[in-house]
């Protein structure tokens, strides 16, 4: 390697201090022609040992730009990632804010609460709002939203309250719909499950799609006109003298991120 480091050198001296001379231009053109290919081969060898060093240097420098731009790209995928929750929230707190001037609320006063828990099974249908008695939340009241009515608190404490969806089993909302505002009993199934009415009598004017809303007889548990349920199907037995009718709720209860408790309770 040293000699043919010294080789390259003499032909580079060469090069700068022959001039145009005869001789030493003859003697330069044999050299050139002799260790051209040595000094190629050199050339060759000695690139990529510069490079590497090259590489070395700078490597600390790339690496941590290639740790700042995936930073950076990890966040613009969680924002992506978090646009659809928060248009939904969004769309949910747009979906409450109309719904304050909705005559059934017949200007009662209400408390926006957001959902922290939602626990839904075979066996109950309930969530946990983030607001209590300290923000006038009380057992009893019922609480709309997504559309509709949602269901009624069944326990509140100090900051948190759980509310019984209108799905829950042990769910009973008393509804009056058709023509001639017959009333019945709507009941819960279970999550995931029609509501149901029964007793209502045979040929009842009953269509589907048509709107049960809440009858707000004395000593019920809602206030009269809101919108519960569309009807899906109605049934009953030969000779039967009552029909069976199912519906599903109006509210979206899979989009409750915020509801509204009205604070009303029913007259005794």
């Amino acid at each position: 390697m040293v000699v043919l480091i010294l080789v390259s050198i003499t032909l580079i001296t060469f090069d700068e201090r022959s001039g145009t001379h005869a001789v030493t231009s003859g003697i330069r053109s044999v050299a050139h022609d002799i260790f051209s290919p040595v000094v190629s081969a050199v050339n060759d060898i000695l690139r990529p040992i510069g490079d590497l060093f090259a590489g070395s240097v700078h490597y600390g420098a790339l690496q941590t730009e290639n740790q700042k731009l995936q930073q950076t790209i990890g966040r613009l995928r969680q924002q992506l990632a978090e646009r659809p929750f928060e248009e939904r929230e969004l769309h949910a707190l747009q979906a409450l804010t109309n719904a304050k001037d909705l005559p059934f609320l017949n200007g009662l006063p209400t408390v926006t609460a957001e959902t922290t828990q939602i626990n839904v099974s075979n066996f109950e249908s309930d969530i946990t709002i983030d607001k209590g008695r300290s923000d006038g939340v009380d057992v009893g009241m019922p609480v709309v939203g997504a559309g509709g009515l949602v269901g009624q608190v069944t326990f509140a404490s100090h900051n948190s309250a759980t509310v019984e969806l209108i799905t829950d089993g042990q769910s009973a909302v008393g509804v009056t719909f058709g023509t001639k505002e017959a009333t019945s009993i709507l009941d819960g199934e279970g999550a995931g499950n029609a509501l149901s009415a029964q007793f209502i009598p045979v040929h009842t004017s009953l269509r589907k799609g048509e709107m049960m809303f809440t009858s707000g007889l004395s000593g019920g548990e809602f206030p009269s006109g809101i919108p519960v349920a569309t009807v899906v199907a109605s049934h009953s037995a030969l000779g039967a003298t009552f029909e069976t009718v199912t519906a599903t709720p109006v509210a979206d209860l899979r989009e409750l991120a915020y509801v509204d408790v009205i604070q009303w309770e029913p007259s005794p």
